[in-house]
Protein backbone atom coordinates (compact mmCIF):
# COMPACT_ATOMS: atom_id res chain seq x y z
CA UNK A 1 0.00 0.00 0.00
CA UNK A 2 2.82 2.41 0.87
CA UNK A 3 4.46 1.79 -2.52
CA UNK A 4 1.13 2.39 -4.29
CA UNK A 5 0.58 5.71 -2.51
CA UNK A 6 4.21 6.66 -3.19
CA UNK A 7 3.76 6.01 -6.91
CA UNK A 8 0.46 7.88 -7.01
CA UNK A 9 1.96 10.99 -5.43
CA UNK A 10 4.97 10.93 -7.74
CA UNK A 11 2.68 10.53 -10.74
CA UNK A 12 0.92 13.67 -9.54
CA UNK A 13 4.21 15.56 -10.05
CA UNK A 14 5.11 15.66 -6.38
CA UNK A 15 8.86 15.76 -5.92
CA UNK A 16 10.39 12.52 -4.61
CA UNK A 17 11.99 14.35 -1.69
CA UNK A 18 8.56 15.60 -0.61
CA UNK A 19 6.75 12.27 -0.76
CA UNK A 20 8.50 10.30 1.98
CA UNK A 21 8.28 13.05 4.65
CA UNK A 22 4.58 13.40 3.88
CA UNK A 23 3.96 9.66 4.14
CA UNK A 24 5.74 9.68 7.50
CA UNK A 25 3.05 11.98 8.85
CA UNK A 26 0.19 9.61 8.01
CA UNK A 27 -1.19 7.35 10.75
CA UNK A 28 -1.10 3.59 10.25
CA UNK A 29 -4.85 3.35 9.51
CA UNK A 30 -4.38 5.68 6.51
CA UNK A 31 -1.27 3.99 5.22
CA UNK A 32 -2.20 0.39 4.50
CA UNK A 33 -3.78 -0.40 7.84
CA UNK A 34 -2.91 -3.29 10.12
CA UNK A 35 -3.64 -6.19 7.78
CA UNK A 36 -6.17 -8.98 7.85
CA UNK A 37 -4.29 -12.28 7.82
CA UNK A 38 -4.58 -14.60 10.80
CA UNK A 39 -1.54 -15.42 12.99
CA UNK A 40 1.66 -16.60 11.38
CA UNK A 41 5.07 -15.21 12.30
CA UNK A 42 8.66 -16.09 11.49
CA UNK A 43 11.51 -16.24 14.00
CA UNK A 44 14.84 -16.40 12.26
CA UNK A 45 18.57 -16.22 12.89
CA UNK A 46 21.52 -16.51 10.51
CA UNK A 47 21.45 -20.28 11.03
CA UNK A 48 17.75 -21.12 11.14
CA UNK A 49 14.15 -20.11 10.54
CA UNK A 50 11.11 -21.09 12.58
CA UNK A 51 7.47 -20.42 11.78
CA UNK A 52 4.94 -20.02 14.57
CA UNK A 53 1.33 -20.91 13.73
CA UNK A 54 -0.21 -21.66 10.35
CA UNK A 55 -2.68 -18.81 9.93
CA UNK A 56 -3.62 -17.37 6.55
CA UNK A 57 -0.34 -15.45 6.46
CA UNK A 58 1.39 -18.79 5.85
CA UNK A 59 0.15 -18.84 2.26
CA UNK A 60 2.18 -15.80 1.18
CA UNK A 61 5.21 -16.96 3.16
CA UNK A 62 5.05 -20.24 1.26
CA UNK A 63 5.50 -18.36 -2.00
CA UNK A 64 8.67 -16.76 -0.62
CA UNK A 65 10.02 -20.14 0.47
CA UNK A 66 9.43 -21.51 -3.02
CA UNK A 67 12.13 -19.14 -4.29
CA UNK A 68 14.71 -21.17 -2.32
CA UNK A 69 15.35 -24.88 -1.66
CA UNK A 70 11.64 -25.57 -1.09
CA UNK A 71 11.01 -24.82 -4.75
CA UNK A 72 13.49 -27.54 -5.70
CA UNK A 73 12.11 -30.16 -3.32
CA UNK A 74 15.13 -29.81 -1.06
CA UNK A 75 13.71 -27.64 1.70
CA UNK A 76 13.12 -28.20 5.41
CA UNK A 77 10.45 -26.14 7.17
CA UNK A 78 9.82 -25.93 10.92
CA UNK A 79 6.35 -24.86 12.14
CA UNK A 80 5.39 -24.56 15.82
CA UNK A 81 1.72 -24.47 16.81
CA UNK A 82 0.29 -22.70 19.82
CA UNK A 83 -3.08 -24.49 19.47
CA UNK A 84 -5.42 -25.77 16.80
CA UNK A 85 -8.19 -23.23 16.38
CA UNK A 86 -9.03 -22.57 12.74
CA UNK A 87 -7.42 -19.15 12.54
CA UNK A 88 -4.08 -20.76 13.40
CA UNK A 89 -4.43 -23.61 10.87
CA UNK A 90 -6.21 -22.12 7.87
CA UNK A 91 -3.03 -21.36 5.91
CA UNK A 92 -1.75 -24.95 5.91
CA UNK A 93 -3.83 -26.26 2.96
CA UNK A 94 -2.56 -23.35 0.87
CA UNK A 95 1.10 -23.62 1.87
CA UNK A 96 2.76 -24.54 -1.42
CA UNK A 97 5.95 -26.21 -0.02
CA UNK A 98 3.81 -28.90 1.63
CA UNK A 99 2.84 -30.22 -1.81
CA UNK A 100 6.39 -30.47 -3.21
CA UNK A 101 8.00 -33.96 -3.17
CA UNK A 102 11.36 -33.93 -1.42
CA UNK A 103 10.51 -31.19 1.05
CA UNK A 104 10.34 -32.02 4.76
CA UNK A 105 7.86 -30.18 6.98
CA UNK A 106 8.63 -30.49 10.70
CA UNK A 107 5.64 -29.61 12.88
CA UNK A 108 5.74 -29.08 16.65
CA UNK A 109 3.16 -28.79 19.42
CA UNK A 110 2.70 -29.63 23.07
CA UNK A 111 -0.70 -31.15 22.35
CA UNK A 112 -0.52 -34.86 21.44
CA UNK A 113 -3.39 -34.42 18.94
CA UNK A 114 -1.07 -32.87 16.34
CA UNK A 115 -1.03 -35.86 13.93
CA UNK A 116 -4.82 -36.20 14.19
CA UNK A 117 -5.23 -32.52 13.39
CA UNK A 118 -3.34 -33.00 10.13
CA UNK A 119 -5.33 -36.14 9.27
CA UNK A 120 -8.56 -34.20 9.80
CA UNK A 121 -7.45 -31.09 7.95
CA UNK A 122 -6.23 -32.92 4.87
CA UNK A 123 -9.19 -35.10 4.01
CA UNK A 124 -12.50 -34.81 2.22
CA UNK A 125 -14.92 -33.07 2.54
CA UNK A 126 -12.70 -30.41 4.15
CA UNK A 127 -9.96 -30.49 1.52
CA UNK A 128 -9.59 -32.41 -1.76
CA UNK A 129 -6.01 -33.57 -1.16
CA UNK A 130 -5.67 -36.25 1.55
CA UNK A 131 -2.73 -36.35 3.93
CA UNK A 132 -1.28 -39.29 1.99
CA UNK A 133 -1.37 -37.21 -1.20
CA UNK A 134 0.88 -34.43 0.07
CA UNK A 135 4.20 -34.39 -1.69
CA UNK A 136 6.29 -33.32 1.30
CA UNK A 137 7.21 -35.53 4.22
CA UNK A 138 5.49 -34.49 7.46
CA UNK A 139 7.46 -35.10 10.66
CA UNK A 140 5.60 -34.69 13.98
CA UNK A 141 7.33 -33.53 17.17
CA UNK A 142 5.57 -33.49 20.54
CA UNK A 143 7.06 -30.90 22.88
CA UNK A 144 7.16 -31.21 26.65
CA UNK A 145 5.60 -28.38 28.66
CA UNK A 146 8.16 -25.91 30.02
CA UNK A 147 11.09 -28.01 28.76
CA UNK A 148 13.53 -26.27 26.39
CA UNK A 149 14.44 -27.81 23.06
CA UNK A 150 17.15 -26.72 20.62
CA UNK A 151 15.96 -25.94 17.09
CA UNK A 152 18.67 -24.76 14.73
CA UNK A 153 20.60 -22.90 17.40
CA UNK A 154 17.50 -21.33 18.94
CA UNK A 155 16.33 -22.58 22.34
CA UNK A 156 12.54 -22.89 22.39
CA UNK A 157 10.47 -23.41 25.55
CA UNK A 158 6.66 -23.72 25.60
CA UNK A 159 4.66 -22.15 28.44
CA UNK A 160 0.91 -22.35 28.93
CA UNK A 161 -1.32 -19.36 28.11
CA UNK A 162 -4.85 -18.61 29.32
CA UNK A 163 -7.19 -19.83 26.56
CA UNK A 164 -10.39 -21.94 26.52
CA UNK A 165 -8.56 -24.80 24.78
CA UNK A 166 -4.95 -25.59 25.74
CA UNK A 167 -2.71 -22.98 24.15
CA UNK A 168 1.03 -22.60 24.53
CA UNK A 169 3.21 -19.54 24.14
CA UNK A 170 6.88 -19.82 23.26
CA UNK A 171 10.08 -18.38 24.67
CA UNK A 172 12.91 -18.14 22.12
CA UNK A 173 16.51 -17.68 23.27
CA UNK A 174 19.72 -17.21 21.31
CA UNK A 175 23.04 -15.70 22.38
CA UNK A 176 21.56 -13.96 25.41
CA UNK A 177 18.61 -12.42 23.55
CA UNK A 178 15.05 -13.50 24.42
CA UNK A 179 11.78 -13.18 22.52
CA UNK A 180 8.36 -14.25 23.86
CA UNK A 181 5.32 -15.07 21.75
CA UNK A 182 2.12 -14.79 23.83
CA UNK A 183 -0.91 -15.25 21.54
CA UNK A 184 -3.75 -16.32 22.23
CA UNK A 185 -4.18 -15.49 25.90
CA UNK A 186 -6.86 -13.88 28.06
CA UNK A 187 -4.22 -13.22 30.69
CA UNK A 188 -6.45 -14.28 33.56
CA UNK A 189 -3.27 -14.97 35.49
CA UNK A 190 -1.44 -11.69 35.95
CA UNK A 191 0.45 -11.80 39.24
CA UNK A 192 3.73 -13.66 39.58
CA UNK A 193 2.09 -15.99 42.07
CA UNK A 194 -0.78 -16.89 39.75
CA UNK A 195 1.50 -17.39 36.76
CA UNK A 196 3.58 -19.83 38.76
CA UNK A 197 5.50 -22.22 36.50
CA UNK A 198 4.63 -20.10 33.45
CA UNK A 199 6.16 -16.90 34.81
CA UNK A 200 9.49 -17.44 32.92
CA UNK A 201 7.63 -16.72 29.67
CA UNK A 202 7.71 -13.05 30.70
CA UNK A 203 10.98 -12.75 32.61
CA UNK A 204 14.29 -11.62 31.19
CA UNK A 205 12.59 -10.91 27.86
CA UNK A 206 13.90 -8.37 25.36
CA UNK A 207 10.89 -8.31 23.02
CA UNK A 208 7.39 -9.76 23.22
CA UNK A 209 4.38 -10.25 20.98
CA UNK A 210 1.17 -10.12 23.00
CA UNK A 211 -2.55 -10.58 22.37
CA UNK A 212 -4.58 -7.37 21.97
CA UNK A 213 -7.81 -8.48 20.36
CA UNK A 214 -9.98 -6.30 22.60
CA UNK A 215 -10.06 -3.01 24.40
CA UNK A 216 -10.05 -3.33 28.18
CA UNK A 217 -13.84 -2.86 28.37
CA UNK A 218 -14.41 -5.48 25.64
CA UNK A 219 -12.15 -7.92 27.47
CA UNK A 220 -14.23 -7.45 30.63
CA UNK A 221 -17.41 -8.14 28.63
CA UNK A 222 -15.99 -11.24 26.92
CA UNK A 223 -14.80 -13.36 29.78
CA UNK A 224 -13.58 -16.85 28.75
CA UNK A 225 -13.24 -15.85 25.10
CA UNK A 226 -9.49 -16.34 25.40
CA UNK A 227 -8.16 -12.95 24.34
CA UNK A 228 -6.69 -9.93 26.09
CA UNK A 229 -6.33 -6.17 25.88
CA UNK A 230 -3.06 -4.33 25.37
CA UNK A 231 -3.33 -2.84 28.86
CA UNK A 232 -2.85 -6.27 30.42
CA UNK A 233 0.28 -6.90 28.43
CA UNK A 234 1.58 -3.44 29.29
CA UNK A 235 1.16 -4.10 33.01
CA UNK A 236 3.22 -7.27 32.69
CA UNK A 237 5.83 -5.55 30.53
CA UNK A 238 6.29 -2.69 33.02
CA UNK A 239 6.56 -5.06 35.97
CA UNK A 240 8.89 -7.56 34.28
CA UNK A 241 10.85 -4.85 32.43
CA UNK A 242 10.24 -6.09 28.90
CA UNK A 243 11.86 -3.54 26.61
CA UNK A 244 9.64 -3.83 23.54
CA UNK A 245 6.12 -5.16 22.99
CA UNK A 246 4.20 -5.65 19.76
CA UNK A 247 0.45 -6.19 20.04
CA UNK A 248 -1.40 -8.33 17.50
CA UNK A 249 -4.34 -10.70 16.98
CA UNK A 250 -6.64 -7.74 16.38
CA UNK A 251 -10.36 -8.49 16.38
CA UNK A 252 -11.43 -9.64 12.88
CA UNK A 253 -14.62 -7.58 13.30
CA UNK A 254 -12.57 -4.39 13.74
CA UNK A 255 -11.63 -2.08 10.89
CA UNK A 256 -8.39 -0.13 10.84
CA UNK A 257 -9.97 2.92 12.47
CA UNK A 258 -11.26 0.85 15.40
CA UNK A 259 -7.86 -0.79 15.90
CA UNK A 260 -6.22 2.64 15.84
CA UNK A 261 -8.74 3.86 18.43
CA UNK A 262 -7.91 0.86 20.64
CA UNK A 263 -4.23 1.71 20.35
CA UNK A 264 -5.01 5.29 21.42
CA UNK A 265 -6.91 4.00 24.47
CA UNK A 266 -3.98 1.74 25.33
CA UNK A 267 -1.63 4.72 25.02
CA UNK A 268 -3.73 6.69 27.54
CA UNK A 269 -3.77 3.70 29.89
CA UNK A 270 0.01 3.29 29.64
CA UNK A 271 0.68 6.97 30.36
CA UNK A 272 -1.67 6.78 33.34
CA UNK A 273 0.17 3.75 34.74
CA UNK A 274 3.53 5.51 34.34
CA UNK A 275 2.21 8.56 36.20
CA UNK A 276 0.78 6.40 38.99
CA UNK A 277 4.16 4.75 39.54
CA UNK A 278 5.89 8.13 39.58
CA UNK A 279 3.38 9.48 42.12
CA UNK A 280 4.31 6.55 44.34
CA UNK A 281 7.88 7.79 44.40
CA UNK A 282 9.27 5.07 42.14
CA UNK A 283 10.97 5.26 38.75
CA UNK A 284 8.84 3.34 36.24
CA UNK A 285 10.30 1.07 33.60
CA UNK A 286 9.25 2.55 30.27
CA UNK A 287 8.25 0.18 27.48
CA UNK A 288 8.67 0.78 23.75
CA UNK A 289 5.48 -0.61 22.24
CA UNK A 290 3.03 -0.41 19.35
CA UNK A 291 0.20 -2.28 17.65
CA UNK A 292 1.72 -4.57 15.05
CA UNK A 293 0.86 -4.66 11.37
CA UNK A 294 1.48 -7.17 8.60
CA UNK A 295 5.03 -7.12 7.26
CA UNK A 296 6.48 -5.73 10.48
CA UNK A 297 10.01 -6.98 11.21
CA UNK A 298 12.20 -6.26 14.22
CA UNK A 299 15.49 -7.36 15.76
CA UNK A 300 15.50 -8.90 19.22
Amino acid sequence: MRDAIHGFLEAGKHHRDEVEPYLATLPREQLGGYGGNTPCIQVFSPESSLIVDGGSGLRLHGYELMKGPCGQGKGEVHILFTHFHWDHLIGLPFFTPIFIPGNTIHVYAVQPELPEVFRTLFKKPYFPVPLEGLGAKIVYHELEPRKPVELGGIQVTPYQLDHPDPCWGYRFERKGRVFAYCVDTECTRVSREDLGADLPLYQGVNAMIFDAQYTLMEAIEKVNWGHAAASLGLDIAIREQIGRVYFMHHDPASNDAKIAAAETLARKYYKGQIRNIQRGGETPFEVDWCFAHEGLTFDV
